[in-house]
């Protein structure tokens, strides 16, 4: 059964003459649109005009939710060569690990990587080859409830101690005033690669390093990780329920936006969903950096984000490419910022006055975005996922009490070894 039969949704059949937009004849392209807020409608919407345009077709792939299991599933239709997607949405961390299957857009691009962030568009960089465009940035995030705060006299936390100690004082004069249901923090700490982000803010923000360091040493064995991890496991049970151990972004969202949560780390997305006419916290929702690990500590979040990239095994590589620029455009960035809360990879749209106004944390918070911290995919290559798997399986251990920080993080530095051997 081919990959095609798989795909959810209908074709967007749509009338137009061959040779619209410079096409010999018409086109049928399948995009990844994406699964995690308002993404793939806009996403959708954005194709559809796109085919509208260029009398091509579009058709949607449903991949799935973990991020994890998507670079698996992408990983497996790519290593078999198969046509059946040609545009896949992929993460920030992985043009390292798939490059070797996407085409080069620089000839169909007209310049257009030029007004994007220069990093981003270094790290799409593969072999010379602009192997992915940037379509929005994020940087993990600590929504708050403004309200609870300020009812139960307590300030925006500095700290993570701070906003342990908050957590704890409103989540049980909450529960003492008939909300059973309340939690102080929610967060991602299933055993993927949303762990990995987290886990990584946390030992970032205490000034613990960032697991592999950019010339491939593998640093996360030191105390300051530890006594990152070691806060963090504090909050299972405490603050946070023991099924945090299982939550992914929307488990997280779900708690928060249904009023049971005091604080959550979440990517920007989660803003507009907040904001909804229809959510029971609209209005009440506040927007910070991520805090700092002790009055020593910094503030951080992990680069997240993601691109657009074309199959080489694509049957139709122009048109693939041409929806690319149009889903990553200035005015396609500009609707998915304003609708979606999506952070632009686009650097005139953050002093945008529309953007803002829909979006105010997007320009007060810019520099955590162009500053966050990168997960070592550059420094570990087509390694990145087995440290990533042996990081967030590590850290997991130590949030579920099954081992302790220290005997955790020294098992974890001799398998980063062995997947290391003699270079990355």
């Amino acid at each position: 059964m081919g990959i095609r039969r798989t795909l959810l949704g209908s074709a967007v059949a749509l009338a137009g003459m061959a040779g619209v937009a410079g096409y010999a004849m018409a086109a049928e392209v399948t995009v990844v649109c994406g699964s995690v807020g308002q993404g793939a409608k806009l996403c959708k919407g954005a194709a559809t005009e796109w085919a509208k345009e260029t009398g091509n077709t579009v058709k949607f792939f449903a991949a799935p939710a973990s991020s994890t299991e998507q670079l698996a599933l992408y990983q497996q239709i790519l290593s078999s060569g198969s046509s059946d997607i040609d545009v896949f949405q992929i993460d920030v961390i992985w043009p390292g690990i798939l490059g070797s299957h996407l085409i080069d857009l620089k000839p169909y691009s007209n310049g257009a990587e030029d007004m994007h962030f220069q990093p981003i568009v270094a790290n799409n960089t593969y072999k010379g080859k602009l192997v992915a465009m940037p379509w929005y940035t994020d940087a993990g995030l600590l929504f708050y409830r403004k309200d609870l705060l300020e009812k139960h006299g307590e300030k925006a936390p500095e700290t993570w101690g701070d906003l342990t100690a908050s957590a704890k004082k409103i989540q049980d004069a909450e529960r003492a005033a008939g909300n059973s249901k309340m939690w102080g923090f929610v967060y991602q700490a299933k055993a993927y690669e949303g762990l990995t982000c987290d886990a990584l803010e946390w030992v970032d923000s205490f000034g613990g390093g960032d697991v592999v360091n950019a010339d491939g040493d593998i640093t996360i064995n030191n105390e300051k990780a530890v006594k990152a991890l070691k806060l963090a496991a504090s909050w299972t049970g405490s603050i946070a329920p023991a099924g945090v151990l299982s939550y992914q972004e929307e488990d997280a969202r779900g708690v928060f936006q249904s009023g049971n949560a005091v604080f959550m780390r979440n990517w920007p997305y989660a803003w507009s969903l907040g904001q909804a006419d229809d959510s029971p916290i609209k209005g009440k929702i506040g927007v910070m950096a991520l805090p700092k690990g002790g009055e020593e500590g910094k503030q951080t979040g992990t680069l997240g984000g993601w691109q657009l990239a074309v199959s080489k095994y694509s049957k139709a590589p122009e048109a693939a490419a041409s929806l690319v620029m149009h889903l990553t455009s200035k005015k396609s960035q500009k609707q998915r910022a304003i609708e979606g809360s999506y952070n632009p990879t686009i650097a005139d749209l953050y002093t945008d006055a529309d953007v803002l106004a829909a979006s105010p944390f997007m320009g007060q918070l810019k520099d955590t975005f162009t500053n966050a911290v990168a997960r070592p995919s550059r420094a570990t290559g087509s390694n990145y996922n087995k440290v990533s798997n042996a990081f967030y399986n590590a850290v997991h251990d130590v949030l579920s009490g099954k081992t302790e920080a220290e005997a955790s993080l020294a098992k974890l530095e001799k398998n980063l070894k062995r997947i290391k051997r003699k270079g990355w």
